[in-house]
């Protein structure tokens, strides 16, 4: 199939063995080792483990770590000549904890001093420093986000979403990461061994990658990404099918993807951690996909273990070796384990055209990328088009309860707002299964069971979509408050496995067996948007689910989100849709799709999404009902956009402001989403909605718009 190319124009790269495409090539060819002792923070004990730490990045400063090395990045990726950006992808795992280990151990209360925990504040930095209009989205997938981050970007660019988008990934070396992975003993106190037959585990390091991926070639282009493939395990939280299965269906996802056949593979980048189960399992599937199997090796041992910037950063290796004819070498490892595909030894010169690069990561996330020197195909300027996604089944949780209490909560003009009761929905739930599952992640399981209930049908969801505007604050609590009290000595490995962000999403696919893509993102008040974004970009002809959840956390939530306040009463809660494409057969199902999503640039926005929506007529036309979200951190603003708006199009229709009904958590909009898909089906507006008008829906749609410093607007509608 003929369809646009996707090229790197230009890169960045920053880690423990330099900053820029040039020194990182040269510290390649020198087969340089980028480990040594931890000294970024002290220890109350023992002695400090090898770790890959940058050194460029100064100790002090208003900027969390995570924040300056995808900045570092981005400058080298993005010309200052460039006109515009039109989308950011960025993937991340720890965004401001490092800054947040320090706050909290002062003991520090001032919210404002917190500012930069969110994963969704690196993008947001970005978006901010280089004036980027559309859609800015997060992904935390562990340590596939980078290669996830690039995959997603790849789908905006097929789709005619954006003609330049800037994608990558950033972690910073932090106590949560450093600890929690020495508490699984996966961590080799002599440094990473990749492949080598005494390998006892990862170095843990930091670091950052950005390219610049665009439809258009340009002279300096580096390389194009030919194409990706996505896939989870379901097998185990934190340990890798033992055959690789889903490490094998990335890669081959990969190569149809970009239609290339194993045999013009030049060299695979492994995902190569060191630890004994990841090497082998990712050895026994690249020998089930490869008779005889490409160069190999893994960067690992000379980059330490980057985690969301690992995927970015070899995705620019990759680019590196094709452009430069660079063939890295195993770094690390003396004696190749023999039960494994030998490693390259030393660094080569040596012409590539075709590299294959492999991120796998905790939840059983899988991402592969294909990296080739540009190909001179047919290409076409037709843009992929994105499929309707129909809803077949919906579930919601809000202090009312389940959807069918919400709805009559509401129909009594009862505000829904407020704490579920972890007994009421997890009563469904095999209680042997979620014994050691705390709040969010036991949220989502019940959340996407129920939907998938509703829709009347016993097949599984292939591929998982997760918003989550703070992920697990319970296990993150709880694994650095047991660091503190004993002193370092025992932290959780349970909680560290249960603090990823996207770890309730694993415990989705593990519990229903979804092995196709699984996405979390986590972009503050716009998550449950991104997710359903990725789905419509990324979703298959099979079922999904996608969900938005998020948990009040008594310590955290205060600190964290600007949107709480002591005036206002703890909620939380979320929503699942069990979705499918659109087909002749399933026309009775409301579809649900993002129309509009783009960064606030006063009255300007609101303006483009008036015209995105078809201008004045076609809203009063087509909408009966118009939900918006106005975060409490940003009321002011985006109570100006909605009366602007409503002005704009002289609305003659209800408008609600859903938050002071189901409460102020981030992932709201994932019930508004939800409530929407009910009201459009009994075609009934509940009377806490409909105030003094009348209850009847009048048109076939509703508009559910996101205010603040994002715009975005979903449209619930019956095709």
């Amino acid at each position: 199939m003929s369809r646009k190319q996707i090229y790197i124009n230009n890169a960045g790269i920053v880690s423990a063995l330099g900053s820029g495409c040039t020194q990182t090539a040269a510290a390649l060819l020198e087969n340089r080792r980028g480990l040594a002792p931890l000294t970024l923070f002290s220890l109350l004990s023992g002695k400090p483990l090898p770790v890959a730490q940058v050194d460029s990045i100064p100790l002090d400063s208003r900027l969390p770590r995570t924040h300056q090395l995808a900045m570092e990045a981005a400058l080298q990726a993005v010309d200052p000549a460039e006109v515009s950006i039109d989308a950011m992808v960025i993937g991340t795992t720890t965004g401001g904890i490092a800054t947040t280990e320090n706050l909290l151990r002062s003991g520090e209360t001032n919210p404002d001093l917190y500012r930069y925990h969110g994963l969704g504040t690196v993008a947001e930095q970005l978006a901010a420093h280089f004036c980027c209009s559309g859609p800015v989205l997060t992904v935390s997938t562990a340590c596939s986000s980078g290669a996830v981050a690039i995959s997603i970007a790849m789908e905006l660019l097929r789709s005619g979403q954006a003609t330049r988008v800037l994608a990558g990934g950033a972690d910073s070396l932090c106590r949560l990461t450093y600890f929690g992975f020495n508490s699984l003993q996966l961590v080799d106190p002599d440094g990473a061994r990749p492949m080598d037959t005494g390998r006892k585990g990862m170095s843990v390091g930091e670091g950052a990658a950005m390219v610049l991926l665009s439809t258009q070639k340009q002279n300096s282009t580096m390389a194009e990404v030919a194409g990706y493939g996505l896939s989870c395990d379901a097998y185990h939280p934190a340990t890798p099918h033992p055959e690789g299965k889903g490490a094998r269906q990335a890669m081959a996802a990969a190569m149809t993807d970009a239609n290339i056949h194993c045999t013009q593979i030049d060299y695979i980048n492994l995902h190569g951690t060191g630890t004994p189960d990841n090497d082998r399992a990712e050895s026994k599937a690249i020998k089930a996909l490869f008779s005889t199997p490409p160069p190999v090796s893994s960067i690992k041992g000379a980059t330490g273990h980057t985690l969301a910037a690992a995927g970015a950063i070899e995705a620019v290796v990759a680019g590196l070796a094709v452009s430069r004819e660079i063939l890295p070498a195993n770094q690390g490892c003396s004696i190749p384990d023999p039960e494994l595909i030998p490693p390259q030894k030393i660094p080569e010169r040596h012409p590539l055209k075709v590299v294959l690069s492999n991120s796998f990561g905790f939840g059983g996330n899988n991402g592969s990328l294909l990296i080739t020197t540009p190909r001179d195909l047919q290409q076409t300027n037709t843009a992929l088009s994105r499929p309707q996604l129909q809803v077949l089944g919906a579930a919601c949780l809000t202090g009312a309860g389940d959807l069918n209490t919400t709805m009559a909560a509401l129909q009594l003009q009862q505000p829904v707002a407020g704490l579920p009761e972890n007994s009421e929905f997890s009563a469904n739930l095999p209680a042997r299964k979620i014994r050691r599952l705390k709040r969010l992640a036991r949220m989502g399981l019940a959340l996407a069971t129920a939907a998938r209930e509703n829709s009347g049908t016993k097949e599984t969801p292939h591929d998982i979509f997760m918003g989550t505007g703070w992920g697990a604050l319970s296990e993150t609590h709880d694994f650095l408050k047991r660091l503190e009290e004993t002193d370092e000595q025992f932290p959780s490995p349970t909680d560290f496995i249960g603090s990823v962000h996207n770890a309730p999403a694993g415990q989705i696919a593990l519990f229903s067996g979804s092995t196709g893509a699984n996405i979390t993102c986590s972009g503050g008040n716009y998550s449950f948007e991104q997710a359903l974004l990725s789905a419509e970009l990324l979703a298959g002809d099979a079922p999904c689910c996608v969900l938005g959840a998020d948990e009040y956390h008594a310590s955290f939530t205060p600190l964290f989100d600007p949107s709480f306040s002591p005036h206002t009463p703890p909620a939380d809660g979320g929503g699942a849709l069990y979705m499918e494409q659109a087909t002749a057969a399933t026309r009775q199902y409301p579809c649900l799709q993002t129309s509009f999503y783009a960064q606030a640039i006063e009255n300007s926005t609101v303006t483009a999404l008036v015209e995105k929506l078809g201008g004045t007529a076609a809203i009063h036309q087509r909408f009966g009902l118009v939900l918006a979200g106005i975060p409490a951190a940003d009321q002011p603003l985006a109570t100006a956009q909605l009366r602007y708006f409503s002005k704009r199009v002289d609305l003659n229709i209800q408008v609600v402001d859903y938050r002071k009904y189901v409460g102020q958590f981030a992932s709201a909009s994932a019930v508004a989403a939800v409530l929407a898909t009910a009201i459009l089906l009994n075609r009934k507006i509940p009377a806490a909605f409909a105030g003094e008008n009348n209850t009847q829906l009048k048109r076939p749609g509703i508009l559910i718009l996101g205010l603040g410093r994002t715009i975005t607007a979903m449209e619930c509608y019956l095709p």
